[in-house]
């Protein structure tokens, strides 16, 4: 089966390139069927709710900005277009599945680093992609080589 849409959700990490080419393997290497993907998780989630005073809406654009631009540099190696490219904000498994439906994605690609054991049982954003996904995922086993 050929896919025709295909959503890659990357980390930012220098692992992303190792999804991305298989993304790309799994086009043909025709990037125009490719969608690049990065979810920047609400800030003020990292911060105590005491930490009103911090102007959340500027970090929270900074954020976005700082993975725009990465994500740009990343696709670049690759000739993905810019409008091929997504920084989405919010939980990172549901806006990846949400982007995915909306563009109507035959299939989500996406880095896991397969571990076991309690991580295993935590959930991975991987795996809570996987829940709830209308289309194929590939996962693509990063890191821990």
């Amino acid at each position: 089966m050929a896919y025709k849409t295909i959503l890659v959700a990357v980390d930012l990490s220098n692992e992303s390139d190792k999804v991305i080419e298989k993304a790309l393997a799994l086009a043909g290497g025709d990037t125009a069927r490719i969608w690049l993907s990065h979810v920047v998780e609400p800030v003020a989630a990292a911060y105590p709710i005491d930490a009103y005073a911090i102007n959340m809406t500027k970090l929270q654009e900074e954020a976005m900005a700082i993975a725009a631009e990465r994500l740009g540099n990343i696709a670049s190696k690759f000739n993905i277009p810019e409008d091929h490219q997504l920084v989405l904000a919010g939980a990172a498994a549901a806006e990846v599945r949400n982007k995915a439906e909306e563009l109507e994605s035959d299939l989500i690609v996406i880095g896991s680093h397969g571990r076991s054991g309690w991580k295993l049982l935590l959930g991975s954003t991987a795996n809570k992609v996987l829940h709830g996904a209308t289309c194929d995922i590939m996962t693509v086993r990063v890191g821990d080589e």
